[in-house]
């Protein structure tokens, strides 16, 4: 494989500047997902990992989404390439040799598919060790954390209206861009509030939806989409600090802030909770164990917390766009089917949203078959 290189120690970040045919060099242990497929849609011919693709602390699946591609990858190739060359230079990787020029830079390991398999076996199996950790992190923060959480908040007054509307919170996680689409007829005829955290206000603007807030720390979001959106939301912390300040400050973009504990999405779902939004509905956002590993995160006590908070407010549209319908006669089996479940949807505003997209989607579904 012979390409120009690009250098990022922030998968996510340096995907933006690849070109098709590209190498990439990057330190990410345990890839995830998300970032793996960022530099496929980039047409990436190869990635140079610094570090082990693939730990073996949980089965991470960036690797083998990677391979899937048919991206060439080489794993544990040591940190000190990052100072042997420079963004442009040309690049030769042979089984699991880097050279420039006919010189040696580095020597990692050339990652197969059967390889791979056998240490995403591996993993699974120790995923356990890696739960115990987790589950005791979440337990001890869960503690100390439940009063900023569950008690009293001091939202910012926003022109935006929340109360009484739905909304539409979207992160950029796993599946985002497909339950967007799925959700797309709704959105359509239901005008939510939409809700980025971060760069799920990219996210939206890749369906030509304009984000209406847009909440968080501000380092993954592009300058287009924070211009594009009608109000943003710094994540502030307790003790006063707003990493995200400083740069819409610099791009002379107003803003206010909201203080609270957690992730910037726990910021957007407590904030769209306080001011009145119901339902909330979730895309892309980051809920279960290999979620926040994939995050580095050791644990979820804020998640937790917020989700007990919101509770039936929130609908996770999550996998939405994984419902099919293969068969035309199972439509008015299924419409059927929800008859009895009639009396029960009628007392609950969440369950009743939550059938309004599954019936969306099987409308959709269809029509296409």
């Amino acid at each position: 494989m012979v390409g120009r290189v690009k250098l990022g120690r922030r998968t996510k970040s340096l995907a933006g500047k690849l070109r098709p045919g590209d190498i990439a060099i990057v330190d990410h242990t345990d890839m995830d997902e998300l970032a793996a497929r960022a530099l496929v849609r980039q047409g990436t011919a190869c990635v140079v990992n610094v570090s082990p693709a693939l730990s073996g602390r949980y089965p991470a699946k960036g690797p083998g989404v990677l391979l899937s591609a048919k991206v060439m990858v080489v794993d544990s190739a040591g940190r000190d390439l990052f100072r042997k060359v420079k963004d442009g230079d040309m690049l030769e990787v042979s089984g699991g040799t880097v050279f420039c020029g006919g010189e040696v830079l580095a020597c990692g390991r050339l990652l197969t598919e059967g390889q791979h398999s056998l240490e995403l076996s591996q993993a699974e199996r120790g995923l356990g060790a890696a739960l115990d950790s987790f589950l005791a992190n979440t337990m001890a923060y869960s503690r100390r954390e439940w009063r900023d959480l569950l008690g009293p908040l001091k939202p910012p007054l926003l022109r935006t209206r929340l109360r009484g509307r739905p909304a539409v919170v979207v992160a950029r996680g796993p599946g985002y861009a497909e339950d967007l689409r799925a959700l797309r007829e709704f959105i359509g005829l239901r005008r939510p509030a939409l809700i980025a955290v971060d760069g799920g206000a990219d996210a939206l603007l890749s369906h030509s939806w304009q984000a209406d807030l847009v909440v968080g720390d501000m380092d993954s979001v592009s300058d287009r989409a924070l211009r594009s959106a009608r109000e943003r939301v710094v994540h502030a912390y307790p003790n006063g600090r707003a990493p995200g300040a400083a740069r819409l400050t610099g791009l002379g973009l107003g803003f206010s802030a909201f203080a609270v504990r957690g992730t910037s999405e726990d910021a957007a779902l407590l904030l769209a909770h306080c001011l009145g939004a119901d339902p909330i509905i979730t895309v892309g956002t980051h809920n279960f164990l290999n979620d926040f590993l994939d995050k580095g995160r050791k644990g979820m006590a804020s998640t937790l917390l917020v989700r007990l908070r919101l509770g039936e407010a929130v609908i996770d549209a999550r996998g939405l766009s994984r419902l099919q319908v293969h068969d035309g006669a199972l439509g008015p089996v299924a419409a059927s089917a929800l008859l009895p479940a009639g009396a029960l949807l009628a007392s609950s505003p969440a369950l009743r949203y939550l059938v309004q997209l599954l019936w969306l989607r099987l409308k959709l579904a269809l029509a296409m078959s």
